[in-house]
């Protein structure tokens, strides 16, 4: 099984999907990393404002921050190997990273059985 970890900028909750003003493009992620759990990626994500310590115990992580700050962030990995930095990739560019046929990626309508969000996190 694929392993996807994701290594977030701080945010205010643990997806950044709270608050009055939330990011579309966070939406969006959430919604592709769920994508992903459903087929059968095991996926991990980490927010350096409140799991500080999963950067640290990363040496793949902590050598892309020394190298280059936090504007690395978000870090994704595949299988321990950095495949994206300093942005999110979009669900057709993580369908090819893990293998999942991309025309399946293009299929579902985007935003489509989005991950229930909890509110007042912020």
């Amino acid at each position: 099984m694929k392993k996807v970890e994701v290594f977030d900028p701080p945010l205010c909750c643990s997806t950044g999907v709270c608050g009055p003003r939330v990011d579309p493009v966070l939406v969006q992620f959430a919604a592709d990393l769920h994508w992903l759990a459903n087929r059968k990626v095991a996926v991990e994500r980490y927010n350096l404002a409140q799991q500080p310590q999963a950067f640290a115990a990363n040496e793949t992580v902590k050598a892309a921050l020394r190298q280059h700050g936090n504007e690395c962030l978000p870090l994704v990995l595949l299988d321990g190997s950095i495949v994206s930095q300093g942005h999110y990739p979009a669900r057709t560019e993580l369908a090819r990273l893990v293998g999942v046929d991309v025309g399946e990626a293009e299929q579902e309508p985007v935003g489509a059985k989005l991950p229930v969000i909890q509110s007042g996190c912020c």
